[in-house]
């Protein structure tokens, strides 16, 4: 038998390595700014075309490299920033491992222009698909010029699967905003089918923020610092007050590296426990500074993942620096001792003598029997004293009242109660309260015999099918098969798409203008993707225009939203249309419907009168497909009756 093993050839090794590491367009912009980053480089311009399908282009103002460098890097496992494995616990740069270039290259066609500082010629190199197809001198500034073509040419099920432009389009930007805010002393530019969509002068970390994020931030971060023999942390976390239900800012940097930690995520969320709701996340910008021996970046090809030496350690420091930060600049209100309904309180004077001056009745006696006729509660109106009215007479005036009050009181004791009522609404009552009551008026004496009945929960005079709410987020009912659970927020969900699709299949949205139009303020990426998909939004009833700075002005909604908060419908449709891929021509309509029913859907823990339980019930089981939400989430779950018998075996 012959030998079957053999080794791949390099550019074969390239593809599987890029499988890793290049998996968008994204991950392209990332690779080549971290390593203009390395480079020394202190200006960077990112240039895009058709959401980096056709071109990504990254010119840097570094170092530059010499003819032979330039080849060898695009060669796998050739790098500048480790010479051996101990360098792995001692690094200082963004790239260490030598695969990224390789990796793109095998991927797509290259175009570099490149020259050292200092040198009168400079070279440049094209590839194709990791063969070199030609290398010459060539007049360029110093620095270099990475032009990255046709991602994917050459490997069409990868090309196939990209999703739409703006989809990667954002991913891009998401990528964009954790490079330049781990690198704030960088200018910045970056170019999309030639729009300037950002350009970030130098600055400080919080001049960054407000740069990217809007001008707003800048009241709304409080600093937080310290630095231990373990690690010095520094940057920014929100006030409460200004949390955010969904696209919180949370981002963590350690050494000058972007990162994503659950474990640190949990301990800021701590710190805000007694401070938020648990749908609220608050924003924070979080820079650990560590010695390189005592972290491992190595860890998964992205290098998002790093592991901690001294993980609790750090936990402790951050709950502290967090929790400090939040003590020492707490924006809670405090007492207002300039208020015009405070007591006046005179000085303290301690030569003042005391006053004496109360004048005392000497005929006051507080057993005496008050002039007072009560019968029928009324006095008789007899005639005061003689003596003046003074503050003393004011006790027996008030306890003739009270003893009138206190005959009223008794007297209401004395009525007739009222009928207990004979039928119970359980969908107004909790399980342990419905169980109670419902004993009570199936059985009023544990010793008396009652027919058997078969209405299980039905309490009803009229003998229908009851319903009730559990935990103000489940309908229960019962059916033939057993005991009926219902998602509350999820049927509703169903309903109302189906009511939204069935609108929009044959008529536009209308739009309605509102009173005060609101500016939305959204973050790069997502700017990006409404950008995109503008007229297809200002079709669906939107009517939004466009002021700049990332900023939008909502004018008008679809009228078909009623009460539901326009900004926040837009924003899901922002978010549903990143996160969805390539889908037919009425997909947007589709995912538009979507939304407006998760934000138009009752929410989970919202109380149901038993008529709007009833309501629900109804127009779910009229859908044709009531058991799934359109996005596939399980609506109706039975325990059947042999399960609950099982549970009394």
């Amino acid at each position: 038998m012959s030998d079957v093993i053999r080794l791949l050839p390099d550019s074969v090794a390239n593809q599987i390595a890029a499988g890793e590491v290049i998996q968008r367009p994204a991950s392209v912009v990332k690779e080549l700014v971290e390593n203009a980053v390395d480079a020394g480089a202190d200006d960077i311009q990112i240039i895009v075309r058709d959401a980096g399908r056709t071109l990504i282009q990254v010119i840097d103002n570094g170092c530059g490299m010499s003819d032979t460098d330039a080849r060898i890097a695009f060669e796998r496992h050739a790098t500048s920033k480790i010479s051996q494995a101990a360098d792995l616990f001692a690094l200082h740069t963004m790239g260490f491992r030598g695969e990224a270039l390789a990796s793109i290259a095998a991927v797509a066609r290259i175009d570099l222009r490149t020259m050292l500082h200092g040198a009168s010629i400079g070279t440049r190199l094209i590839i194709n698909g990791s063969r070199v197809e030609s290398q010459e001198p060539e007049a360029c500034a110093p620095g270099s010029n990475l032009m990255v073509k046709s991602l994917f040419f050459n490997v069409p099920a990868r090309r196939k699967f990209l999703k739409k432009d703006s989809v990667e389009l954002a991913n891009i930007m998401r990528e964009f905003e954790r490079l330049a805010l781990v690198n704030p002393t960088v200018e910045f530019t970056i170019v999309s089918n030639d729009s300037t969509l950002h350009k970030l002068m130098r600055g400080s970390l919080k001049q960054r923020i407000v740069e990217l994020f809007g001008k707003s931030l800048d009241k709304q971060l409080l600093p937080i610092e310290t630095e231990t023999s373990i690690v010095k942390i520094s940057g920014f976390i929100g006030l409460p007050q200004h949390a955010r239900r969904r696209n919180a800012l949370q981002y963590f940097f350690v050494n000058g590296r972007n990162m994503r930690h659950p474990y640190f995520h949990k301990a800021i969320m701590t710190c805000y426990e007694q401070l938020l709701p648990a749908d609220m996340q608050p924003n924070y910008f979080v820079n650990f500074t560590v010695d390189p021996q005592t972290i491992d970046v190595n860890i998964h090809p992205t290098k998002h993942e790093i592991k901690f030496e001294d993980e609790q350690a750090v936990w402790q420091i951050l709950v502290a620096a967090v929790k400090e930060s939040l003590g020492r600049f707490n924006a809670m209100p405090g007492i207002d001792f300039d208020s015009t309904d405070a007591p006046e309180i005179p000085v303290f004077n301690p030569n003042a003598s005391a006053d004496h001056s109360l004048e005392l009745d000497a005929n006051y006696n507080p057993f005496a029997e008050a002039p007072t006729d009560f019968a029928g509660g009324e006095s008789t109106g007899h005639a005061a004293p003689d003596h003046s009215f003074s503050r003393q007479q004011q006790p027996r005036n008030d306890m003739r009242h009270a003893a009138t009050d206190w005959e009223r009181l008794y007297e209401e004791f004395a009525k007739p109660s009222p009928e207990p009522a004979t039928a119970v609404s359980m969908s107004r009552l909790n399980i342990a309260d419905a169980a109670d009551e419902a004993d009570a008026i199936a059985h009023p004496s544990i010793f008396d015999s009652v027919p058997e009945q078969d209405t299980a929960f039905s309490l009803h005079e009229e003998g229908s099918a009851m319903t009730m709410q559990l935990k103000d987020k489940y309908i229960l009912t019962p059916s033939r098969s057993g005991l009926m659970i219902i998602d509350q927020h999820r049927a509703h969900l169903r309903i109302l798409f189906e009511r939204y699709m069935e609108m929009t299949e044959h008529q536009a949205f209308a739009s309605q203008s509102v009173m005060f139009p609101e500016v939305v303020r959204l973050s790069p990426a997502q700017n990006a993707v409404l950008s995109i998909i503008a007229p297809q939004v200002q079709e669906v009833g939107f009517d939004i225009s466009y002021l700049g700075d990332n900023s939008w002005s909502l004018n008008g909604a679809p009228a078909v939203l009623g009460e539901v908060n326009p900004v926040d419908t837009l924003l899901r449709i922002i978010d549903d249309e990143t996160e969805g891929g390539e889908k037919p021509a009425d997909g947007l309509r589709r995912r538009i419907a979507l939304s407006l029913a998760r934000a138009a859907a009752v929410k989970a823990g919202t109380h149901l009168t038993p008529g709007e339980m009833d309501r629900i019930l109804s127009d779910l089981f009229k859908l044709t497909s009531p058991n799934y939400t359109p996005d596939g989430q399980l609506i109706i779950a039975i325990l059947s009756h042999t399960d609950i018998s099982a549970m009394f075996a």
